[in-house]
């Protein structure tokens, strides 16, 4: 572009350029901003434009997963639990009964267990844990003992945890049941999810 006399100097644009007037606001952005929206904000008076991706963020990767039809277990042992059925992946990143987050960060893991022992009442110790990489990271910290006084046939316990994964750690769920009689089942409606926590 030609200029009569010298260019006009490179200056960046500060709030004291702008008429506040001609910033209305006239349409209203009716959904949560995209991840390339941008905003216009004063950073110690230079207008600069910020992603919205850089607000915030998200509690994503995040997954949960059921069992829907009860199976067997071997008795005794330390076994990895099965989750047939996806709730809801966001990233794809629960796959084999394994929890890969593709991303690093702090997950908030969780998993809710039922075990019971072909209809009898034998069930007599049962534990649940995280398994990180393929060894534990954290075991129910006390085993749960049932007695058999109690004619109890199954049980339920919680596990939750916040685990600092890489990208490429996983996170799976281990149960321990012993029974005096028979052999125990992992009960349909047992599950296990994570979510990345926002820091």
């Amino acid at each position: 572009m030609a200029y009569i006399g010298s260019s006009p100097a490179n200056k960046p644009v500060v709030a004291s350029d702008l008429d506040p007037t001609i910033i209305t606001g006239q349409t209203a952005l009716a959904v949560a901003p995209a991840t390339t929206d941008e905003f216009l904000i004063s950073d110690a008076g230079v207008l600069k434009r910020l992603d919205a991706s850089l607000i915030g963020g998200a509690n994503t990767p995040a997954f949960e997963a059921y069992l829907s039809s009860t199976a067997g277990v071997s008795d005794a042992t330390w076994v990895k639990a099965t989750f047939d059925t996806e709730r809801f992946d966001t990233d794809g990143t629960f796959a084999s009964d394994r929890f890969t987050p593709g991303v690093a960060g702090k997950y908030a893991c969780y998993t809710g267990i039922r075990l019971g022992n072909d209809g009898t009442e034998t069930l007599s110790l049962f534990q649940v844990a995280f398994y990180k990489n393929g060894a534990a990271y954290l075991i129910s910290t006390t085993p749960t003992v049932m007695f058999n006084y109690y004619s109890i046939n199954n049980f339920g316990a919680m596990l939750t945890q916040t685990i600092d994964l890489d990208a490429d750690d996983y996170i799976e769920v281990y149960v321990y049941c012993d029974t005096s009689v028979g052999s125990p089942d992992l009960i349909n409606g047992s599950f296990f999810g994570a979510y990345k926590i926002i820091t």
